[in-house]
């Protein structure tokens, strides 16, 4: 199989929800059939020309589909969390009882840090559902890293189902979500190779979130804290 090509990490348009179909259920994706799964080859032009827009080739090949989409997936990561905005968007997330993409897709990009491959899910699936084309995308990666191609193409056919043109975007109060060093070390973690990964402290004040009855399909899901945001900028 052809390996996808990694997201423009310049071009990423992660605060892509503005608005968007609520998320009519969070289990697994349907599933797609054989004829219809579409795999990309690593150079844009191979791919439909709004696609292509948001592709360059991977900044360094891997040995295996797997392990190239978990570094491609590592860096969509860091540079989400690496966004100005990303600190505002799960405010918003906790303090509201309104749908916020964007905080939904910046949480599930902290719970994969810390391991928790399948709460990271459902909050991108939440994400997704809610119109956001990257957390789709962080899908697609996700699932090329586990190995399961058809739901990874599913995620890749959403992705592209919702960008759509360039949208203005709203400002988001509010300091960056990490300390500068973390963002930069995530970062340069992910352009040396190496896995993205958080400090300590910053993992501690995620272990203390509170959880949701357990879900069937991903089983103890957290949920963010009024107070999340300001202990992780000052972690």
């Amino acid at each position: 199989m052809s390996r996808p090509s990694g997201p423009d990490p310049h071009l990423l348009p992660w605060l892509d929800g503005q608005g968007g179909a609520r998320a009519a259920e969070q289990g697994s994706p349907p599933r797609v059939p054989e004829q219809q799964v579409r795999v990309y080859t690593c150079t844009p032009a191979a791919a439909p020309a709004q696609a292509a827009r948001r592709m360059t080739a991977a900044p360094a090949p891997f040995p295996s589909e797997h392990e190239q989409a978990a570094h491609e997936l590592d860096l969509a990561i860091a540079l989400v969390l690496n966004s100005p905005q990303a600190g505002g968007s799960l405010r918003r997330l906790a303090e509201t009882e309104r749908i916020h993409p964007e905080g939904a897709l910046v949480f599930a990009c902290l719970l994969a840090l810390t391991g928790r491959d399948e709460a990271a899910q459902f909050w991108w699936q939440f994400a997704a559902g809610s119109g956001s084309h990257t957390a789709a995308y962080l899908l697609h990666l996700h699932h090329l890293r586990l190995g399961e191609p058809r739901d990874a193409a599913y995620w890749r056919a959403q992705s592209e189902q919702l960008a759509g043109p360039p949208r203005p975007r709203r400002a988001v109060p509010g300091a960056p979500l990490l300390p500068d060093a973390v963002r930069h070390e995530l970062l340069a973690r992910c352009h040396e190779g190496l896995g993205a990964r958080l400090p300590l402290a910053v993992e501690a004040a995620l272990n203390r979130l509170g959880v949701s009855a357990p879900d069937e399909d991903f089983g103890e899901v957290p949920r963010p804290s009024r107070s999340l945001a300001e202990e992780l900028s000052a972690s």
